[in-house]
């Protein structure tokens, strides 16, 4: 089954780049876990370039960055030292193997029954408390967009505490809204620009 939103997210154990790793390591800190089709193909690695390059602006929001892919750790090893070696640039974050798709299968990135995941490109966005708060799935032939991710990161951060919402197309900055009051005095006092669906506030 696949994760929903408010769902717990499995715990697990593996071999990744930098080492065996837990999911429960990252505990206390948001995590994006994000999954690839495969390594050396052109799309994963413009992807893995970029959010390489982006990875200060993930740390600055409290955030770590875990990839995962159904290849082997060695695939995954030379890969990264290709990136360095012909590419210029150094993937800080670990890689975490799934030849099994035991990781694959919990997170519900591909069905039970299906024997290869080639197609999976998902996003995680997992709060400190090891809860699902967004994810996004992309089909093979779609990059990801860093900025999008960052973007979501930030209005996640932004509104955890549940005393804000964000806007349509919301930046770091920004005006947020204050949530509705759910009262009938509520709907009949507010008028304008303070309307009872769109109250808008100056604190960004």
């Amino acid at each position: 089954m696949s994760l929903r939103i408010g769902d717990t997210v499995p715990n697990f154990a593996a071999r990744t780049t930098q080492g065996m790793m837990r999911l429960s390591d990252f505990r206390g800190r948001w995590l994006i876990f994000f999954s690839h089709p495969a390594d050396f193909t052109p799309v994963c690695t413009s992807e893995f370039m970029a959010i390489a390059a982006a990875a200060g602006r993930f740390e600055a929001l409290g955030c770590s960055l875990l990839g995962h892919s159904v290849d082997s750790l060695f695939s995954h090893l030379a890969w990264i030292r290709a990136i360095r070696d012909d590419l210029g640039v150094v993937v800080p974050f670990p890689i975490v193997e799934d030849p099994t798709l035991e990781i694959a299968r919990a997170f519900g990135m591909v069905h039970a029954d299906v024997r290869h995941a080639a197609s999976v490109r998902a996003v995680y966005y997992i709060n400190p408390d090891g809860v699902l708060m967004a994810t996004t799935f992309y089909p093979i032939g779609v990059g990801r967009s860093v900025d999008e991710m960052l973007r979501t990161l930030a209005a996640l951060v932004r509104t955890h505490d549940g005393t804000v919402m964000t806007p349509e197309g919301w930046q770091p900055g920004d005006a947020v809204l204050s949530p509705p009051e759910f009262t009938a005095d509520a709907v009949f006092a507010a008028s304008g620009p303070t309307s009872w669906f769109y109250r808008k506030s100056g604190e960004a």
